[in-house]
């Protein structure tokens, strides 16, 4: 089989990449991040996703990029919003998917893969600029100049394949595909028990998208 490294961080984009990855035939390897956010249960969610859809190998690097900081993901002192926002949000973690990506990369490049997943989505996103499909163009073209595999004739390929799609669009494909959302979470500021806020932007796109899809959103909220 076909391997491919599969960035997954315990929420419903990336567990649905995941299962997509898993219909295209790769062998999957699961790569999430500790990188020191607030919402660091989102591990606990990618760990029950990784077993669930039983990955060849599931690694967790650990990172902080709360040393630093700039979002209110990662510096305690930048309140996370609770109300609609334009431009860039403060949720925003600088360079968070070139880092990512970069690291995904070299286990990929250790592991002889071509491949790497990672769920950015272009359409129902938060203004992030790493979300981009200008971005994900310009990684693929870093991948294959700055590795050995890519000068000696490999071919890196950065698979997208939500970024076009409505969030609602993206529950129907997973749905289709036997995701358990109720195992995912997407709260960029849960409680000590995992219930999600509800009111982050990340609550309010996928309460949008359940609703969109009609069905019904199996998150435990405040």
């Amino acid at each position: 089989m076909k391997k491919a490294v599969v960035l997954v961080s315990g929420g419903l984009d990336s567990a649905t990449t995941l299962a997509l990855a898993q219909e295209q035939g790769f062998a999957c390897y699961a790569l999430s991040f500790d990188y020191g956010q607030r919402h660091r249960c989102e591990l606990d969610s990618a760990i029950k996703i990784a077993l669930a859809n039983h990955v060849v190998e599931h690694k967790q690097v650990k990172l902080n990029l709360n040393d630093i900081g700039g979002s209110a993901l990662t510096d305690q002192t930048i309140d996370v919003p609770h109300q609609a926002s334009e431009g860039i949000p403060v949720t925003y973690v600088p360079a968070r998917n070139t880092v990512f990506l970069s690291i995904a990369l070299g286990w990929a490049e250790v592991l002889g893969a071509q491949d790497i997943f990672i769920g950015v989505n272009a359409v129902d996103y938060s203004g992030y600029p790493d979300c981009r499909p200008e971005f994900i163009d310009a990684f693929a073209r870093l991948a294959n100049l700055a590795t050995r595999a890519g000068v000696e004739g490999g071919n890196f390929n950065i698979n997208t394949p939500l970024i076009n799609l409505s969030k609602a669009e993206i529950i129907q494909q997973g749905l289709r595909l036997g995701v358990d959302y109720a195992m995912t979470i997407s709260c960029y500021e849960p409680d000590s028990n995992g219930r999600a806020c509800g009111s982050c932007d990340a609550c309010r796109l996928r309460k949008a998208g359940f609703s969109d899809a009609g069905v019904k959103d199996p998150t435990t909220y405040i």
